[in-house]
């Protein structure tokens, strides 16, 4: 799932805190099963990524305000 900065803004920062959390369990997750080849989308593993770089972003712009 595509997160959109715009929509994580809205977010409380425990919502914020909870879907990091969520997404780095997803992260590890696609990483386990592209390491036994289970994992056919190879993006997803990219996706998370960037989903949890976009949430931890968020989150030190909030805590700098």
């Amino acid at each position: 799932m595509n997160m959109k900065a715009s929509e994580l803004l809205e977010k409380s920062i425990d919502e914020l805190n909870q879907s990091l959390s969520a997404e780095l369990k997803q992260q590890f997750k696609l990483r386990m099963q592209l390491a036994t080849g289970q994992l056919t989308e190879t993006h997803l593993v990219k996706l998370a990524r960037r989903n949890a770089a976009k949430i931890r972003t968020v989150l030190n712009q909030k805590a700098g305000e």
